[in-house]
């Protein structure tokens, strides 16, 4: 990355919120925090939208979401930073997690939780190519319209954090706490997740 973020020592308001958050988890602040904070407007929206969603999912369904759409994404950082938040809070385990990288329909998920993933993905990849029937497939998995419609905003909102911290090419730090495995399964689904194909079309007919 070759912007330069507000250094530490001058960091006021939200960034030094920012700042002070990941010290307090981790001893350093994270390469895309910084880069967030070169706009601590747009970061506090985010969390406002990522706020306004997690209520009608709940948390379980806002962190499998926000997995496969960063991992559609080929998102290492979002990949890193909610594997150990999954993993951390009884989600999933390191297993789970190392399976999810590479094919999210292998998990041992219910088929509820792969029909929202699958939307997720599709809206990373294809968002263009998606009609009703997308949404009439989460339907017939028990989701209400808001549910739908925060599993839409949730992809898209991980799909605009994502793509900034790639746009800008920001450097990917270790991420305390994760297994040499889970990390290599997510290195490696980098490579992959932009070449995998993700034809989920014919699962929502």
């Amino acid at each position: 990355m070759i912007l330069t973020p507000p250094p530490t020592e001058q960091a006021s308001g939200h960034v030094a919120e920012m700042y002070a958050d990941d010290l307090a988890a981790d001893g350093l602040v994270f390469a895309h925090t910084r880069a967030m904070a070169l706009n601590p407007e747009a970061h506090q929206a985010f969390e406002a939208l990522v706020g306004a969603v997690v209520g009608s999912l709940g948390l379980r369904d806002y962190e499998l979401v926000t997995l496969a759409a960063a991992e559609a994404l080929g998102s290492t950082h979002c990949l890193l930073a909610h594997g150990r938040k999954v993993i951390a809070g009884g989600i999933l385990t390191e297993d789970q997690m190392g399976q999810l990288v590479r094919d999210h329909r292998v998990t041992g998920l219910s088929d509820r939780e792969i029909a929202m993933m699958d939307f997720a993905r599709r809206l990373s990849t294809d968002a263009a190519g998606m009609t009703d029937q997308d949404s009439l497939a989460l339907r017939a998995h028990g989701f209400t319209d808001r549910q739908i419609a925060d599993i839409a905003l949730t992809a898209a909102a991980r799909n605009f954090f994502s793509r900034t911290l790639l746009a800008l090419a920001v450097p990917v730090d270790e991420v305390p706490g994760l297994t040499p495995s889970v990390r290599e399964a997510v290195m490696e689904s980098r490579h992959a997740g932009s070449r995998r194909s993700t034809d989920v079309s014919g699962l929502a007919g």
